[in-house]
């Protein structure tokens, strides 16, 4: 309880000094969720992660893998396959108390057309004159979990963070995660700061003079090299896990991401602080079947006549585990940010020298 405690004072002190250098809104693509198992409960699985994608949701997660070495890998498509995201990761028991991983995400458009360059110097259409970039937002985190009392656990990651757009942009940055986890009698509390100090990414532009020329002929603001900072978020969970009988188990889990950027369309709304609640649930059969749902990103519409009504985004999902290969599958949408259709996404994770039958 008193480290639980000083995180907390920690981090409202850190947001409280941020807000007075009036940070950017940033690094969205970090929160998007890793893993189908936690896209099919509403990313609602801070408490009950015990897989390699821990290092991503709570790093002491990671204590709890029940093998020596394990590896995650993710592929989804988004917006008629136009986005991409990818994941993976690994990791690594070091002793009966402690453990690390390492995570790799990437969220990227490729092949976007760059017509800058399509007029030539007599003012000819010429498509030869057409290339193509990436814009991709990339993370490797490094994670690290420690069993400090029997029911105790604390962890953390380290973020590198690299963004960039064609050669015309990119970026640097650094961040830090820290992680406390309590359980006990099948029911866990845990609580992440994420980007606890502000995450920060460096941003340097390479333009050439027919591009400025276009930016400033289109009305276009010239971005200039700066410092794009993500303020802190905590984000609190708790789960119980019920064994119905020899065969059924029944977990289900809320979680709330308490956001310091200032008003969000969330449930509940403030000011810096904006509180997004989800739930999620999962019915096991024999540890070798699983069935998940989820519900969460509750947002408030206003119509065209001022009336207000409440959606939230339904999220079902399916995992398979078979002599330590586990096949996980979700029906789930990004944060309900389009019209597009939900998306199908799949996940696997490989168990090597497995400690016992999880």
């Amino acid at each position: 309880m008193k480290v639980i405690l000083l995180i907390l004072t920690v981090f409202l002190f850190l947001v409280a000094k941020a807000q007075l250098n009036t940070p950017k809104y940033s690094n969205e693509f970090l929160n998007i969720g890793v893993g189908a198992r936690a896209l099919g409960m509403g990313n609602s699985v801070l408490a009950s992660s015990n897989d390699v994608t821990a290092g991503y949701w709570n790093p002491t997660g990671l204590l709890s893998t029940n093998t020596d070495l394990q590896i995650g890998l993710m592929h989804s498509e988004y917006f008629a396959g136009i986005a991409k995201y990818d994941y993976g990761a690994i990791a690594k028991t070091i002793d009966s108390t402690s453990a690390f991983g390492l995570s790799f995400i990437r969220f990227g458009v490729d092949n976007i057309p760059n017509t800058t360059e399509l007029i030539d110097a007599q003012g000819n259409l010429n498509y030869d004159r057409i290339t193509y970039f990436s814009a991709a937002d990339m993370a490797f985190l490094f994670s690290y979990a420690k069993k400090v009392k029997p029911n105790l656990s604390v962890g953390g990651n380290v973020k590198i963070i690299h963004r960039k757009v064609g050669d015309f942009a990119k970026s640097w940055g650094f961040g830090i995660d820290g992680a406390v986890t309590y359980n006990k009698n099948n029911l866990n509390l845990a609580i992440v700061a994420r980007d606890v100090t502000s995450t920060f990414n460096a941003w340097n532009y390479t333009l050439n003079d027919k591009m400025i020329e276009v930016f400033t002929q289109t009305g276009n603001e010239i971005p200039e090299n700066g410092l794009e900072l993500t303020l802190p978020r905590i984000m609190l969970g708790m789960s119980k896990k019920w064994n119905i009988n020899s065969n059924f188990t029944f977990l289900s889990e809320l979680d709330a991401d308490v956001t310091t950027d200032g008003k969000r369309n969330v449930l509940i709304v403030g000011n810096p602080f904006s509180i997004d609640p989800h739930l999620g649930v999962e019915l096991g059969f024999k540890k070798i079947i699983y069935v998940r749902a989820g519900i969460g990103n509750t947002q408030k519409i206003t119509d065209l006549n001022n009336k207000i009504t409440y959606s939230v985004q339904p999220n079902i999902g399916l995992g398979l585990y078979f002599k330590g290969i586990a096949i996980d599958y979700a029906l789930t949408d990004i944060g309900d940010a389009s019209v597009a259709l939900y998306s199908n996404v799949f996940s696997l994770r490989f168990n090597l020298n497995p400690a016992k039958n999880n």
